[in-house]
C-alpha cells in the first residue's frame, strides 16, 4: 500500500517539533542527584527561608535566582550541603515559585536546574494605634527632615554587601514577649498608613537590646518616625533594624558580634508607649522576624 506523501510530510514535521521537547525533559530528569530542602517546610507570604541544596557533583560555587533576586550559597562540609538565606515577598500570592540553581560564578553560570517551591497564603490582621497627631500628619517644618531621612534609608537599603557576616542561628534581640505581630495593616488615629513590617516586643525603657547575629552597623542615629535607630548589615542583602531606642551604644561602621548590646529600649519616634520594634529586611523585602529566628542554619 502506498502511503500518501502529504501524510509522510506531516509525520516528519511532527517528529521534528517533538524532538526539542523530549530533549528538555531528558535534561531535567538526567540530574536526579539534586536535592533541595527548605525551612520552614510550609512557606507563606512574608516568610524568611533557609534553602539547603545537595548537588550530584562537586562544584566551586552555587548561585540561584529566587523572586528575581540573586542568592549566593555557602558550603557546609559537616552536612555536605550548600545553604542560603532568602525570603518570600509579603505581597506574594499563593502558588509555586521557581528556585533556579546555577553552577559556577555569577555572570558565567553553568546549567540551570529549576525547582518549584510552593507558597501558601497567610492573612494578617488589622490593628489600630493612637499616636501624637504630628506623627500622622507631620507639620510642614519637619518635612525636610523626613525627606532627607527617606533618601538616606533608600541609599543604605539599596546597597548589598558582597560579603557574608552572619553565621549560625539568629537570636531574639530581647527576651521579652511579643506585643505586636508582623504584617498587620496599621491605622494610626483612624488613618490607614501601612502594614506592620516588623515585630514589637514588650520592653521597658532601659532594656538591653542585642544584635540578632554578627554584622556591620550601617546606621546608628535618631530618625523622625523610627526614633533612635540601629541598622545592621549581615551580608547577603540581609539587614536587621532596631527602633525606638532610648540610647544607642554602637557607632556607624562598627563590627558587632551576635548578642552584642546595641542600645537600650525606649519610646522615641512614632510610638504609643515603650517597646522595641525589630524588623528584618532582605533585598528590599520585609520578612517576619519570628520566621528568621526559628531557622536552623549550619553551626559555624
Amino acid at each position: 500500500m502506498k502511503i500518501p506523501s502529504r501524510f509522510l510530510i506531516a509525520m516528519a514535521a511532527l517528529f521534528i517539533a517533538a524532538a526539542p521537547v523530549a530533549a528538555q525533559v531528558a535534561a531535567k530528569t538526567a540530574d536526579s542527584g539534586w536535592r533541595v530542602r527548605w525551612q520552614p517546610q510550609q512557606l507563606v507570604n512574608g516568610s524568611a527561608v533557609l534553602f539547603r541544596v545537595r548537588a550530584p557533583t562537586l562544584m566551586k560555587e552555587l548561585h540561584a535566582n529566587w523572586f528575581n533576586r540573586q542568592l549566593t550559597f555557602r558550603f557546609d562540609p559537616a552536612s555536605n550541603c550548600w545553604y542560603a538565606l532568602a525570603g518570600v515577598d509579603l505581597n506574594a500570592r499563593p502558588g509555586k515559585y521557581p528556585l533556579q540553581l546555577q553552577r559556577g560564578a555569577q555572570g558565567n553560570p553553568g546549567p540551570a536546574f529549576i525547582f518549584e517551591v510552593s507558597v501558601a497564603a497567610k492573612r494578617y490582621p488589622t490593628t489600630a494605634i493612637k499616636v501624637a497627631p504630628g506623627f500622622v500628619q507631620p507639620p510642614p517644618d519637619v518635612q525636610p527632615r523626613i525627606e532627607e531621612e527617606q533618601a538616606l534609608k533608600k541609599r543604605l537599603f539599596s546597597q548589598i554587601s558582597p560579603d557574608t557576616f552572619w553565621s549560625g542561628r539568629f537570636v531574639a534581640p530581647v527576651e521579652n514577649t511579643v506585643s505586636g505581630g508582623f504584617g498587620a495593616a496599621r491605622t494610626y488615629n483612624g488613618i490607614k498608613k501601612s502594614q506592620h513590617e516588623g515585630l514589637d516586643y514588650h520592653a521597658a525603657v532601659g532594656t538591653s537590646v542585642r544584635a540578632t547575629n554578627a554584622g556591620t552597623v550601617i546606621l546608628a542615629r535618631s530618625l523622625y518616625f523610627e526614633g533612635n535607630c540601629v541598622v545592621i548589615d549581615h551580608g547577603d542583602g540581609l539587614l536587621t533594624l532596631y527602633m525606638h531606642l532610648s540610647e544607642i551604644k554602637v557607632e556607624e561602621g562598627a563590627k558587632v558580634a551576635s548578642g552584642q548590646i546595641l542600645g537600650l529600649s525606649g519610646n522615641t519616634g512614632r510610638v504609643n508607649g515603650p517597646h522595641l520594634h525589630f524588623a528584618v529586611r532582605w533585598q528590599g523585602l520585609y520578612l517576619d522576624p519570628q520566621t528568621l529566628i526559628a531557622l536552623n542554619p549550619p553551626s559555624p
